[in-house]
């Protein structure tokens, strides 16, 4: 089935990152919010960000909300974090599993196209 999901962990704390802001966008000739979703307790959002026919060829952004994230587990000093919001932009071309997960620190993050 067709479907896109994603999940956060925290590589500097060892531990999936509960709590974050995730928005979801759909980018073509204007950048349309889709979705917001919050991370659970397993650093996973509670159900796919786009499902079955929703879960169209195109390009799509993801953007996650590290500096809060930050700021309220106090990872950072007070006058803010180094990273804020962190865009990942990909394109979906077919009706698979695109899972799309973000290992993150107060100073870095990587991601890739997971399973």
């Amino acid at each position: 089935m067709a479907r896109l999901t994603t999940h956060v962990l925290d590589t500097a704390r060892g531990r999936p990152a509960a709590g974050l802001t995730i928005d979801l966008y759909a980018i073509g000739t204007e950048r349309l919010k889709l979705a917001t979703a919050v991370t659970n307790p397993d650093g996973r959002v509670d159900r796919p960000l786009l499902e079955g026919a929703e879960c169209k060829p195109g390009t799509y952004e993801l953007v996650f909300h590290a500096g809060a994230y930050h700021e309220h587990i106090e990872a950072v000093r007070p006058s803010g974090a180094f990273l804020d919001l962190i865009p990942v932009r990909f394109a979906i071309v077919d009706g698979g599993h695109y899972h799309v997960p973000l290992l993150l620190s107060p100073y870095g993050y990587a991601t890739y196209r997971g399973s």
